[in-house]
């Protein structure tokens, strides 16, 4: 891993350079003071999230970028204005993908970088910080940490079911100007898996989430429990809390074909009923302003993103130049003619607009307005719902009606009370895969998901896409492979 595509100091160059975290000015503070008092350990665990929230990363481009336009969710006109047509096609070779790409690796690697440089100092902290404190933001570093390699993994390199030995990427634990090897696929899992597992570890007794008194909700309606105390323990559910290491620990599994191990964290996270479904009341909510259209209070992990209204506006709300479906081609993904007929995500997430061509949908996930509606503006990260298709793909093989429970139970609060039942596993994956994709619709995952399964799916216009690595696997940054990274 090459450290000077990173927006980062080296403890080397701190004469020349003082700031370090490429976060918000709150977060950016001198390296030489950072690790010396106690506020200086909480900034530069925030920084970790300000950053990811950037719109290289999931600010924008891994939610409502490049990922949902290979899953074809959007048609992108040969009038391309924002350079996502070839993207569509699958041209790796197109400069906008590949800038885009090259910003996501080195974002993902930039959380990374400033991820170790706490790990580094937090067993020294000494007095600064007690054991309880220590531990909470060891926990959530290492998640971190874990986290962005996983996403780096998924991009960049090939999914165990289609290639179990292939090469993986650099895991990185030290912040370092050397080079960092490249690890195995199997041993980038496994690391990631420690990494999430110690981090359960740390969190597990010191979490402020894990109390029997902490209530999830909305802050005014609900009496919700996430404003008491002090400030850096509030909202847990924007960071990455107990349930959403357990939660990602259970997508990891998942990828790595443990499905025992999957099925037994996506439990946990389900039985804990720490997180409630939405009421129908608030997801359906006739006051625009106040509709809950994220979801909020089934988020296990949301980046909370104030300042993303603009760059999400002038991605998917910014007139016909934007990201869009076509209003045939989304009835078709939301099954509208026949069981998806009731689907509130169809109903609440879009709206049609006139255009010169006819007409398009737009995603509306995130309009929401910022003094009257029920929460802030989150990018959702880790959903409750992921948790039940997790569950039910991993039970499947030794309790089929129990993995269609499951599956029944999201489609029965998205609006589709009529349950499905088959006793064919291709149609249980088949209805299970089209039912991730309208609930992931905008935030980045169904690709994934695709490549996980090296599944072929359903493009524009009829047409099928073939899974291939040529598909699955992103080319690296030309800036890696000259320095011998690959």
């Amino acid at each position: 891993m090459r450290y000077n595509i990173i927006l980062i100091c080296s403890m080397l160059a701190l004469a020349s350079c003082s700031k370090w975290l490429d976060v918000s000015p709150k977060s950016e503070v001198s390296m030489d003071l950072l690790f010396t008092t106690r506020e200086g350990y909480q900034d530069a665990l925030n920084g970790l999230y300000s950053r990811s929230v950037k719109e290289e990363l999931y600010g924008r481009e891994l939610t409502a970028g490049t990922l949902d336009v290979l899953a074809q969710n959007y048609l992108v006109d040969v009038v391309d204005r924002i350079g996502f047509r070839q993207t569509m096609l699958f041209n790796y070779k197109d400069n906008n993908f590949i800038n885009r790409q090259k910003s996501v690796w080195a974002g993902l690697y930039n959380v990374i970088a400033n991820a170790n440089l706490i790990l580094e100092h937090i067993d020294g902290s000494g007095g600064l910080l007690d054991a309880g404190e220590r531990d909470l933001i060891k926990g959530e570093a290492l998640a971190m940490r874990a986290w962005c390699h996983f996403d780096v993994l998924r991009q960049f390199a090939a999914a165990p079911v289609a290639a179990p030995t292939a090469p993986g990427i650099p895991y990185v634990t030290s912040f370092s100007k050397g080079t960092t090897p490249v690890y195995t696929l199997r041993q980038v899992l496994d690391s990631v898996i420690r990494d999430l597992s110690q981090a359960r570890e740390l969190l597990k007794t010191v979490d402020p989430i894990m109390k029997p008194g902490y209530k999830v909700g909305y802050t005014t309606p609900d009496s919700s429990t996430e404003v008491s105390g002090p400030m850096f323990l509030q909202h847990r559910r924007h960071r990455l809390n107990y349930f959403a290491v357990t939660g990602t620990l259970a997508r990891v599994q998942l990828y790595a074909g443990n499905h025992a191990a999957a099925l037994a964290l996506a439990k946990e996270v389900i039985e804990s009923n720490k997180f409630p479904w939405t009421r129908q009341t608030d997801f359906l909510n006739p006051d625009d302003q106040q509709k809950d259209r994220i979801l909020y209070k089934e988020l296990l992990f949301g980046l909370y993103a104030p300042n993303m209204t603009n760059p999400l506006f002038d991605r998917l709300r910014n007139g016909e130049t934007t990201l869009n479906t076509p209003p045939g081609e989304l009835r078709t993904i939301f099954e509208v003619g026949g069981p998806g007929a009731e689907d509130f995500r169809y109903k609440q997430w879009f709206s049609q607009q006139s255009s010169s061509t006819g007409g398009y949908m737009r995603l509306e996930k995130y309009s929401r307005n910022s003094d009257k509606n029920l929460h802030e503006l989150m990018i959702p990260m880790l959903r409750l719902s992921e948790m039940y298709y997790i569950a039910a793909e991993s039970i499947y093989d030794t309790d089929p009606a129990k993995a269609w429970d499951y599956l029944n139970t999201v489609r029965k609060q998205r609006g589709m009370g009529v349950p499905l039942n088959d006793p064919a596993k291709s149609v249980f994956l088949g209805e299970l895969v089209k039912d991730a994709r309208k609930e992931f619709f905008g935030e980045g995952q169904i690709f994934y998901m695709y490549k996980r399964l090296n599944r072929a799916w359903p493009g524009m216009g009829g047409n099928t896409i073939q899974p291939s690595p040529q598909i699955f696997v992103f080319p690296w940054p030309d800036d890696e492979l000259a320095y011998g990274n690959r």
